[in-house]
Order: structure tokens, then sequence, then C-alpha cells
């Protein structure tokens, strides 16, 4: 997928930027973001700061989790018209998977409801 290898070379503070903005345009915090992120990769947030600011990419970012949550492959529906259930690549799955959280806070879903189902 030619598109997604153009994603995962990204500078990872630019995508970080465009979810945080996702959300806060709806009127949610970047906090918030960041608790769903933590959730499904294990960052903390000294992390993610110093990957936004860093070098690393979209890809870097994935491949380097701390601790991807297994319950992330239980998050279902869909994101852009893709069900992010059917999706068979992993990173590809992952990238949208933080797509859909980030979706579902910007919809008005509370945190505690995205990441305890």
């Amino acid at each position: 997928m030619a598109g997604t290898d153009k994603v995962f070379g990204m500078h990872f503070g630019r995508v970080w930027q465009c979810l945080v903005n996702k959300a806060v345009r709806k009127g949610r915090a970047e906090d918030e973001v960041f608790a769903v992120t933590q959730w499904m990769t294990g960052y903390t947030r000294a992390e993610l700061e110093a990957l936004a600011t860093g070098d690393a990419t979209y890809g870097d970012f994935l491949h380097g989790a701390p601790h991807m949550n297994p319950e992330r492959l239980k998050v279902r529906g869909s994101i852009c018209g893709v069900r992010v259930q059917d999706i068979q690549d992993p990173m590809t799955r992952d990238m949208r998977v933080l797509d859909k959280l980030v979706d579902e806070l910007a919809h008005g879903k509370p945190v505690e409801k995205i990441v305890h189902p």
C-alpha cells in the first residue's frame, strides 16, 4: 500500500498534531488524546512529547511502542470508510485503531468508555 507507506514515513509530530487537532476542534482536550494513545501504546507523556519534537516517523512511533495493548484488537467500526476489524496488515490496523479512538473522542465518547468498553 503505497499511501500507507507514505503515512508511516511522515514525521510523528505532524501526525500527532493532526490527531490532537481533530479532537480539540470538537471540544476535547489534548490530555484525552494522550490518554487513549497511552492506553493503546504504553507510551508516557514524556516519551510522546520526545517523539513529537524529535525526528521520529509515524512508523517509528508504532514500531517502538513500549506495550501495545492487546485490547486494541477488539476495536471495531469504520474510519474513513474502512472497517478497522477487516484490515489485515498489523501496522496499518494499529494506525487506523488510533485514528478510530481519537474519532470516538471527537464524537463525544468519554475516555473511560473508549478504553474500558
